[in-house]
């Protein structure tokens, strides 16, 4: 098999493209930096150096049987304009009787809403709220252009690619991705704190164990195409256990009350507003079809093993 991903040197794009690599496939990482090309080369995948919107890896059409979106499309209008380029550039180049080229895209499960425990989320949940304005919305839509249910609409119905959508949840490992914040902040202020309030949950997963279901995902791409995977763990964590778990590695002094060493604090913007929700998930999909289950530990029972990974690739 031959992959394009594209957004190779990124947090979830780099093991990813390893991941492909080391299951025996040629692999196109596209990033837009020179260094970041040599770490790519490095684990034998081959560099593409460009912005993505460039037209300069079209050329790779003809031969690819997946595209792998790891890119954050922060505008949706701007990204759908990148991607009916690659549609259009896939009718011109591709030969008309080739199976259609394949097409991963990397969504995320905010546009399900904030939906606390009044709901279980499945992959197979329906957007709710779309335009994000209800009273479980996460406000994503409308205030910072993260419609992404918008785009994977488009996807999953064109009629030149076989587009599937991936919805990762919060992700953890190595460099930190999202929990980095908390961190770092641990880092310059010796605090422990998180965005919301007592009594959350967080779900989960490891960029491992997400780069692992791209690979079986663009194995099964020629059957599975329209369909939309969540990547979680099989249990939400406790964000109260994870807080506490963590002043205990730091070594916090405890405090009196409910606090136990850590504090939350109000979000300030709507992303962190967004990092706040709520959500049971339940995926099922991956599992059923695809045969994936995560294997890595998770957030709080591998915390140690996360935090000195973090403080590693800080002081690198």
């Amino acid at each position: 098999m031959r992959a394009l991903v594209l957004g190779a040197s990124g947090f979830i794009g780099f093991p990813a493209a390893q991941a492909l690599s080391r299951a025996g496939y040629f692999v196109y990482g596209q990033t837009r930096s020179e260094e970041k090309a040599k770490r790519l080369a490095v684990e034998e995948i081959f560099p593409i150096v460009c912005d993505p919107s460039s037209t300069s890896w079209h050329h790779l059409i003809p031969t690819l049987d997946v595209i792998i979106d790891t890119l954050h499309a922060s505008d949706p209008n701007t990204y759908l304009t990148l991607f009916h380029g690659i549609e259009s550039a896939t009718k011109s180049l591709r030969p008309a009787s080739s199976p259609k080229l394949s097409f991963i895209f990397t969504s995320g499960t905010w546009p399900l809403g904030n939906q606390g425990y009044d709901l279980i989320l499945t992959d197979t949940t329906p957007v709710l709220d779309p335009t994000g304005t209800g009273p479980k919305a996460v406000e994503l839509a409308s205030s910072t252009n993260l419609d992404r249910s918008r785009v994977e609409q488009e996807i999953l119905k064109s009629e030149i690619l076989n587009g599937i959508v991936v919805r990762p949840t919060l992700l953890y490992g190595r460099s930190g991705s999202i929990f980095s914040m908390m961190f770092e902040r641990f880092r310059k202020e010796g605090r422990v704190s998180w965005l919301g309030t007592p009594g959350g949950k967080l779900t989960t997963i490891h960029q491992d164990d997400l780069a692992d279901l791209y690979v079986r995902t663009a194995e099964k791409a020629q059957v599975i195409g329209g369909l939309v995977f969540i990547a979680a763990n099989s249990h939400s964590e406790d964000t109260d256990g994870f807080l506490r778990r963590f002043c205990e590695i730091v070594r916090v002094d405890g405090k009196e009350g409910p606090g136990g060493g850590y504090e939350y604090f109000e979000p300030t913007n709507v992303f962190e507003k967004a990092i706040t929700t709520q959500q049971i998930v339940r995926p099922y999909l991956a599992r059923t079809l695809l045969s994936w289950e995560p294997k890595k530990l998770g957030l709080t029972d591998g915390l140690e093993l996360y935090w000195n990974a973090y403080l590693a690739s800080v002081d690198k």
